[in-house]
């Protein structure tokens, strides 16, 4: 009989008390007690099991948990006698910082204040041990939300020390989900001042710690060295593309398919892999999502489960509001293609405005793009660039970002769609009433980051315009942008999936008073740059006749837009 599913236990012992669905991740135990490294960091996206191996690590190593046989027999790590007898042996302290998404830095040193508070309160028999000074005892008790940021920062320091001699050994820390506030902070506006306090309390921690024995942290990203580990030079970083743990964090295809086995769901597998495989992990291929095959084993049909995460949400902002290049790269990944370029693995989220690599650096670690190869490229003299070839990771993530992009019009829903429709019939009149209503709505939500340019809003928003027709029109039109053609680069063509049917060229211009009287003649010129250029040599040659191309220039002047279209045999140059 097949276990009951239990969506959303992140608890090891209620997992194993219940008998609900879990895939052995015990090798995990005996893997990083080998690798003998003072300091883990693993990377990895939003519900990938993160903290259940956190939990699971706790039980195993923690003195409260010596003799619990029974949470760990039957596993894989528990056929190894040496592992039988390492089980309950350490003081562990296990925090988490996935609660901490403030909007002011004020509130969220807060919420760290509260949960190193409730370390200590956890460890209140310390007080009564008679191990402690009377000035231990007073630094003891002032531990509370209230506290000063030195007592704070040192407390976990201090708590090891106390575990420490009480239990006569080293302690093991456990930090998940460590990058959270960061990313909040970067979302809110307090990245400097989080940075500055993060990096005091992980270097009392981490590095100035006599009294730890080892430690892991886990995350979504490599938050950069030089931000909040700067001190930390015995840290052992592991991302996506480390060989370390590759098939400890996620599901591999062989527990994917025996779990579609326990579930009466064999004959679903190409389904299960088309939609939920594709991430990679070092050189381990064929990886899953356990959020999304837990949900598939209960719920027994496909669905994009995975897309409600914070990352996802911060994912499209960051697309959204990124400049064109972004913008065009990200359509050539949303056709199924992969794009070259340049990322370092250190995110600084501070770059996200600024930095295209930092962008794409993030995708990859929050698992929406995955990492097809990579590779140093030292062709040019004196270069030296790490270069990776990217591409959406699965099915999954593409309909999730379709999604996400139809959310960017949802408060001009109404009209888009009107818009779409209007633009499929060729009325031009109601194309101008909907688009303008469009742009009234949506047309600052594109601006890049926090230093929107006047200058480039119209590109902004076009381009991302473009992203929400290839949304809509995937099933009937090959939706391009800024491509060579003739003798030019078009900015947009719609090409039928049937060549019987209409295509169309869209080329924007922006107003320019100095060379144009009105909006009227900047469409006119948009019109004839496009027979001028030849920018329908491209649909010709795929066997459009001239007639079924049809033209259409955009004219924009702040958030005023102004549409015309013609036939290209209509138009003389």
């Amino acid at each position: 009989m097949a276990r009951t599913v239990g969506i959303g236990h992140q608890d090891f012992e209620t997992v194993r008390m219940k008998n609900t669905f879990y895939i052995d991740k015990t090798e995990l135990i005996r893997e990083w007690w080998e690798n003998e490294d003072t300091v883990t960091l693993i990377a990895r996206p939003r519900r990938f099991g993160k903290t259940l191996n956190m939990s699971m690590l706790e039980k195993f190593f923690s003195v409260e948990y010596a003799g619990r046989s029974e949470l760990f027999e039957s596993l894989d790590v528990w056929k190894d006698e040496k592992y039988r007898k390492l089980q309950g042996e350490y003081p562990v302290i296990f925090i988490s910082f996935a609660s901490i998404k403030e909007n002011t830095f004020e509130k969220a040193k807060e919420s760290i204040y509260r949960i190193l508070t409730d370390v200590y309160n956890k460890n209140q028999f310390l007080l009564k041990s008679g191990l402690l000074e009377e000035e231990e005892k007073r630094y003891f008790m002032n531990i509370s939300t209230d506290m000063s940021e030195t007592n704070a920062t040192i407390s976990l320091h201090k708590m090891s020390d106390f575990l420490s001699r009480y239990y006569k050994q080293k302690v093991i820390i456990l930090l998940d989900e460590y990058d959270t506030p960061m990313q909040e902070a970067y979302v809110n506006g307090y990245w400097d001042k989080i940075v500055s306090f993060i990096r005091v309390l992980f270097n009392s921690t981490f590095k100035t710690n006599p009294y730890l024995e080892r430690a892991i942290m886990t995350g979504i990203t490599r938050v950069s060295k030089e931000s909040i580990f700067s001190d930390l030079n015995n840290l052992e970083v592991v991302t996506t593309t480390s060989e370390k743990y590759a098939d400890k964090f996620g599901f591999t295809e062989a527990e994917v398919v025996q779990a579609l086995e326990e579930y009466g769901l064999g004959d679903r597998k190409a389904e299960v892999k088309q939609w939920y495989d594709g991430f990679i992990f070092g050189s381990k291929k064929d990886i899953y999502n356990p959020w999304s095959i837990i949900n598939y084993l209960d719920k027994k049909n496909v669905a994009p489960y995975w897309a409600n995460t914070s990352s996802n949400s911060l994912a499209g902002t960051v697309i959204r509001e990124g400049n064109v290049q972004i913008k065009e790269s990200f359509e050539t990944l949303l056709r199924g293609e992969t794009i070259v370029t340049e990322l370092d693995e250190q995110m600084v989220y501070g770059q996200l405005d600024l930095d295209e690599g930092a962008i794409w650096a993030f995708l990859v670690a929050s698992g929406n793009l995955k990492v097809k190869r990579h590779w140093t490229d030292t062709s040019q003299f004196g270069s030296w660039k790490q270069l990776y070839e990217l591409e959406l990771t699965n099915f999954e993530v593409r309909v999730t970002f379709a999604n996400i992009v139809r959310g960017w019009f949802a408060q001009a829903a109404g009209d888009y769609n009107a818009f779409i429709k209007a633009l499929l019939a060729d009325d031009t009149e109601a194309m101008n009433a909907y688009m303008n209503r469009v742009s009234l709505r949506i047309f600052s939500t594109f601006d890049v980051g926090k230093k929107p340019s006047d200058q480039s809003e119209p590109e902004r928003f076009y381009h991302g315009f473009v992203l929400g027709l290839m949304v809509e029109l995937v099933d009937q039109y090959e939706v391009k942008s800024n491509r060579e053609s003739g003798f030019g680069r078009y900015d947009v063509i719609l090409k039928p999936r049937n060549i019987q049917k209409k295509a169309m060229i869209l080329e924007f211009k922006v107003f320019n008073s100095a060379r144009e009287k009105s909006l009227e003649e900047t469409v006119e010129n948009a019109l004839h740059q496009i027979k001028e250029k030849e920018y329908a040599a491209e649909l010709l040659e795929a066997g459009i006749a001239e007639e079924n191309i049809r033209m259409y220039g955009f004219a924009f002047e702040g958030k005023r837009v102004l549409i015309d279209s013609a036939e290209m045999k209509n138009i003389n140059i």
